[in-house]
């Protein structure tokens, strides 16, 4: 009997080991596997900024090749005034106003000269910043679908757009708690530099509105633009003499309104990054 009792024990310890075990490996493996997953989402992110920085890059370069040239075309013209300015002086066909005419016009190119790389050095500086702006954006709002969001630079101006699924209910103008987080990333960012103005548009597609409140897409249009504004200014702090609230209607459309994709890419809250034109006109009244 004894035997048996002890027996009895011994099999129902070895039992409790294994399910210990058993517990410790399934808990074991669902962190390795998260771990997995965790690099492949890091590794999908840093392979995304490799290909924005090499983007960037080409765009520099293009631009440094362009400043290279116009200094060029400026050093040619010096040359051959200053070639012109020596054999009429030799040849005693200029008179001495004649003369102090021409140094006039030589002295009014290298104002030139210098103007040209203000202005260049200026359009550097936007691109360096924006390049700094992208990254940034692009980093913070990492974990948010592509199809919900998409950040890009057009002509010196970023862009943010951000799908209306993402925002809003279909047809109302209320933010969703949901998107208040991803406008809180967009909102870290912008304080970072808050000497920039944005405006914020509203879209839409073409299919009417049925709705007593709203007169009709238009009007859904500013209230999405103005509520996106409001959040911006009230919750994360930012400045409302930089933001500027606009809304397009269906009047703007960026894809066909045939097609329900179509629609759907058409429906879109716009964050613009303006440029800081002040600077370039300060530039360009430049004695």
């Amino acid at each position: 009997m004894k035997t048996i009792i002890y027996l009895f024990v011994i099999g129902l310890s070895t039992l409790m080991l294994s399910c210990v075990s058993s517990k410790k490996y399934t808990t074991l493996d669902s962190k390795y596997q998260k771990s997995l997953s965790d690099q492949k989402d890091c590794a999908t992110l840093t392979e995304k900024m490799k290909q924005e920085n090499m983007n960037l890059n080409a765009s520099n370069t293009e631009l440094v090749n362009q400043n290279k040239s116009l200094a060029e075309q400026v050093a040619y013209l010096k040359k051959s005034s200053n070639q012109v300015l020596s054999t009429l002086q030799d040849m005693s066909v200029l008179s001495g106003k004649q003369a102090e005419s021409m140094k006039e016009s030589l002295k009014t190119l290298s104002e030139r000269e210098a103007y040209i790389k203000n202005l260049q050095s200026a359009i550097m500086r936007k691109d360096s910043l924006n390049m700094i702006l992208v990254m940034n954006l692009k980093s913070s709002l990492g974990d948010i679908n592509d199809k919900d969001i998409n950040i890009k630079v057009e002509k010196g101006v970023i862009y943010i757009d951000l799908s209306d699924k993402l925002l809003f209910n279909s047809g109302q103008y209320t933010v969703t708690e949901n998107a208040k987080k991803v406008l809180s990333k967009i909102a870290n960012v912008l304080n970072a530099h808050p000497d920039l103005d944005l405006m914020v548009e509203g879209h839409t597609d073409s299919v009417p509105i049925h709705n007593p409140i709203l007169f009709d897409n238009w009007d859904l249009s500013v209230k999405r633009a103005t509520s996106v504004v409001r959040i911006l200014q009230d919750k994360y702090k930012i400045d409302p003499l930089r933001m500027t609230a606009a809304g397009h209607g269906k009047y703007d459309p960026i894809a066909s309104n045939n097609s329900a994709d179509g629609r759907a890419l058409n429906r879109r809250t716009r964050i613009i990054i303006l440029p800081q034109l002040d600077q370039f006109f300060k530039l360009l009244v430049k004695k």
